[in-house]
């Protein structure tokens, strides 16, 4: 019976550690090794670096990048997915400029797959609205009628001018209100009970 059970216990502890070892066999380049600098904006240019160690040295890299409309990558104009090849440095390192263009949105996500050593690692970039115009806060407000307005900045009001002094003095109302309804009725059911 001991044999049994050590048997079954071996052979969890082989499972729990066999399946770690097995996924990470998959070649993933770990998140750390992934770095994206430059403007993700419509019309700006990413760079995306994988460091050395991502892939193997001097390995054919394929890579494709998906999202919402065509960018440049590199050189090479590329569609709404696309790819190409291109090969990591000595130390299996590589870089890939990433050019978006004016009406881009969205997130776009760039893959690299080495073709030798089968690592994979990826980057996914967020293009960040372009803001157009400047607004202004000069630290006073346009419309002193309570009213919802629009400044003329281009940004909208999102609330009320209402001073914060209004707004207590609405909920303790409120408030005073509910207690003297709930009292009332309390005293009503008393009297009618009685």
């Amino acid at each position: 019976m001991l044999k049994k059970a050590l048997a079954v216990l071996s052979f969890a502890i082989l499972a729990l550690v066999a399946v770690p070892s097995a996924a990470n066999a998959a070649g993933y380049v770990p998140n750390n090794n992934v770095t994206v600098t430059g403007d993700a904006v419509p019309g700006g240019t990413v760079t995306v670096n994988f460091a050395a160690g991502s892939f193997a040295p001097n390995e054919s890299v394929a890579v494709s990048v998906s999202g919402n409309t065509p960018v440049t990558l590199s050189v090479v104009k590329a569609a709404v997915l696309t790819s190409f090849t291109k090969q990591a440095s000595s130390t299996g390192a590589l870089s890939v400029n990433v050019t978006f263009p004016t009406n881009a949105s969205g997130t776009y996500t760039l893959t690299a797959t080495g073709l030798t050593s089968g690592n994979v690692g990826t980057a996914s970039i967020t293009i960040v609205p372009a803001v157009s115009g400047t607004v202004a806060n000069t630290g006073t407000t346009a419309n002193t009628s309570g009213n919802l307005a629009n400044t003329g900045s281009n940004l909208a009001n999102t609330g009320a001018t209402l001073p914060m002094l209004m707004i207590w003095i609405g909920a303790g109302a409120l408030v005073l209100g509910v207690a003297i309804v709930g009292t009332l009725t309390f005293v009503r059911r008393q009297r009618h009970s009685a």
